[in-house]
């Protein structure tokens, strides 16, 4: 397993990074793509109390010494490329014993998390309160349901605006009398 540790970069443009930059990598590397991961932790630099980020850049590349060899390479390619996000750019390898290394990979899963692999969750949360279209909905329930809830997109100008009230209003009536009615 290879690891980049970029410090000093926001976390969403490290994951643009590792997406458009690990093929290139795993080549230079001389591995399978699968054995490049980034790690991008909320993370700034400072120096005399002054905030760095994007500004100064720090890499740590963690491998297997085996990869010394291609230590060169791998760093003219990420000062080449990371100076398109950050001024100034470190970059240091630090190296382990391959006979240092373990891993446990599950036999009934992939490896990591793609595009291709990621299921939505679904789910519904009404609070006691009926959907519009629900059959089970009887007249009072449904017109109550409309008095808090609008559906329409209302006036632009209400959107951009933040709720003041109270949001849980009547919400612990509504959930005592649907326990009545169960």
């Amino acid at each position: 397993m290879i690891t980049i540790q970029i410090l000093g970069l926001d976390q969403f443009v490290v994951g643009h990074y590792s997406k458009d930059n690990t093929e290139a990598l795993a080549d230079i590397f001389g591995v399978d793509e699968e054995q490049i991961v980034f790690y991008a932790p909320n993370s700034m630099i400072f120096h005399k109390g002054v905030e760095q980020t994007s500004w100064n850049t720090v890499v740590n590349v963690l491998c297997a010494s085996t990869f010394s060899k291609k230590e060169k390479e791998v760093a003219d390619y990420i000062l080449r490329t990371l100076s398109e996000f950050s001024i100034n750019i470190q970059v240091v390898f630090s190296y382990f014993d391959p006979k240092s290394e373990y891993e446990r990979l599950h036999p009934d899963y992939p490896r990591y998390l793609q595009e291709d692999n990621l299921k939505e969750a679904e789910y519904n949360v009404d609070y006691g309160m009926p959907d519009e279209e629900d059959d089970d909905c009887d007249d009072e329930d449904c017109d109550h349901h409309h008095e808090h809830h609008s559906h329409d997109d209302g006036d632009p100008e209400d959107l951009d605006s933040i709720y003041l009230g109270n949001a849980f209003e009547g919400f612990e009536e509504a959930l005592e009398e649907r326990k009545k009615k169960s």
